[in-house]
Order: C-alpha cells, then sequence, then structure tokens
C-alpha cells in the first residue's frame, strides 16, 4: 500500500489517501479518520491497515491533487547516517578528508532538524545568501511504526512502518566549517520527502531496491539499497539501546556515490536545477531549486 498527504487542486486542506493505478483513493470518504500521517502511523492497528488496503473507489485523478511530503510534519528531528555507503565514503573523503576521514566500522549518526518537509513538485530553496555549495543525497527513509526501546536486531523489522524517498539537501561549506553537519543539514526546505510511504509489507526485508538520482535529466547516482554499511536492523538496534525512538521516527539511511561534491572540480546546485530523486517501488521525488 502506498500512502499520500494531499491536497485537492479545487481547495486548500490536507488529507490522506492511497496512491494506487495513478489515482489517490481519500481515506475520509473511504470511512477512515486520521488527523495527519503521524495520526494514523500512531492509531492505526493492523486490522484497519489491512482494511484500507482492500478499499476500493474511484478515487482522484493525479491531475486533480497535489502531493505533499506524506510526513508535512515529522514528530522529531530526522535521524541520519553518514557514510553508509562505501562508494559515497570514498568519494566524500576525496571533498574534505578532515570532515569526512573517518573511520566506518560503527553507524555515524546525526540528526537533521525538520519544521516542515516539502513534497514533490515543491522548490528546493537555494539558500544564495548561506551556501554557494548547495548539494543533493537521494536515501531510503524508513519510518517506525512503534515506540522502539531496546530492541535487537531480529525484532528491528517488526517496528517499521514503512519507507519513503528522502533527498538529504546538504550546504557542504557550513557542513565543513562547522565541524558538525547539524546546521549544514538543517536549513529551511532541506528535507523533501515523498512522493508516497511505501507500507513495509510490500517489500521483504531487508529491502534491496534500485536507488537513483537524475540532475537536469542526467544520471548522478545509481545503486541500491542492499549496499548499506550498516543496514537498517543494526541500526534500529543501536540507536534504540540508549534512547526511545517514538512511532513515526524518520531515519535516512545514508547516500550512495554520485553527489556533487564527488566531483573533481564540483559544480553545484544552481536556481533552476531538476533533481529527481527515485527509490524502487516507491516513486520519483521530485524538485527544483529555487
Amino acid at each position: 500500500m502506498k500512502l499520500v498527504t494531499f491536497m485537492r487542486k479545487d481547495h486548500g486542506r490536507e488529507e490522506l489517501g492511497i496512491l494506487r493505478e495513478q489515482r489517490v483513493l481519500p481515506l475520509e470518504e473511504l470511512g477512515f479518520s486520521f488527523r495527519d500521517m503521524n495520526d494514523l502511523i500512531l492509531r492505526a492497528g493492523p486490522w484497519e491497515r489491512a482494511a484500507m488496503a482492500s478499499a476500493r473507489g474511484e478515487g482522484l485523478a493525479l491531475s486533480q491533487v497535489r502531493l505533499l511530503s506524506p510526513i508535512p510534519r515529522p514528530l522529531q528531528d530526522v535521524l541520519c547516517l553518514g557514510l553508509n555507503y562505501y562508494d559515497h565514503a570514498a568519494e566524500a573523503s576525496g571533498f574534505s578528508k578532515d570532515a569526512f576521514g573517518v573511520e566506518l566500522a560503527a553507524p555515524i549518526f546525526f540528526s537533521k532538524r525538520v519544521g516542515f518537509s516539502q513534497g514533490t513538485g515543491a522548490p528546493i530553496p537555494a539558500h544564495r545568501d548561506l551556501t554557494e555549495k548547495l548539494d543533493f543525497e537521494n536515501e531510503l527513509g524508513v519510518i517506525l511504526g512503534r515506540d522502539a526501546d531496546h530492541v535487537s536486531e531480529a525484532e528491528a523489522p517488526d517496528y517499521i512502518f514503512g519507507y519513503t524517498v528522502v533527498n538529504d539537501v546538504s550546504a557542504r561549506e557550513l557542513q565543513t566549517r562547522h565541524k558538525q553537519w547539524y546546521f549544514g543539514k538543517s536549513l529551511e526546505g532541506f528535507c523533501p520527502m515523498g512522493p508516497c510511504i511505501l507500507t513495509a509489507d510490500e517489500v521483504a526485508f531487508p529491502p534491496r531496491l534500485r536507488i537513483w538520482t537524475t540532475l537536469n535529466g542526467k544520471l548522478r547516482q545509481d545503486s541500491n539499497t542492499g549496499c548499506l554499511i550498516h543496514g537498517i536492523a543494526e541500526i534500529i538496534s543501536t540507536l534504540s539501546q540508549g534512547m526511545v525512538l517514538r512511532a513515526g521516527t524518520v531515519i535516512a539511511t545514508g547516500t550512495p556515490k554520485g553527489v556533487l561534491m564527488g566531483e573533481e572540480n564540483p559544480v553545484f546546485l544552481q536556481p533552476g536545477d531538476e533533481v529527481v530523486c527515485a527509490i524502487e517501488g516507491i516513486g520519483e521525488l521530485r524538485n527544483t531549486v529555487e
């Protein structure tokens, strides 16, 4: 099942729906009532999720709606993995050995402030007053459906609600200047997500899905989520040993090779550039820099 947050083009109220065969079935019209996607994740039990998955209706054509981020307002900071593909770790070290030349034996965690996440089709603000080194990072987002506390790796899959596409937009000079990545990763508009949440029951665990990115139509990243250095079960288990990961938590699992800072003479994102981050089975997250 693919779950979306959307607005009808003839009015501006956020709604939840099921994306199916290029149409959106509004949950409210199917008899389900949730305030937003966070509320659905927290309250929808197995029976309700099964009923949603089997629901039928005419729905709305995609041309009638605007897809938003599936979780426009995450309940807390997005948790992120740094340098979690070997090929990306190598290109990052080439850009700045001081900032990125680290051991990879243990996961590298950081967080990303997200007051509001925009969806596919929405702009990425260039923040030209703060950065001239704007970059993209296509990542598999993992969304938890239950509070996770001292979870083993074997138990971790049972805590996953679903998956989405996250563009971990980054201001590279801020990321390296401050010797810590929070500011350079957390400017407004730096966390597009979408186009949907693919529920965990739709894909075998661990997900081995093609992940790729195009910039102005040119292929930049092309890998597979099965290539993570530290897998999803390890990530959830490690973090949950010392903190409770609340239901609704979004974890961005890292990006593969092909970001702009990996070039010998990088030309970073400019206004007008279109970035399309895609993951097999989930869809395309398409944004233009403004």
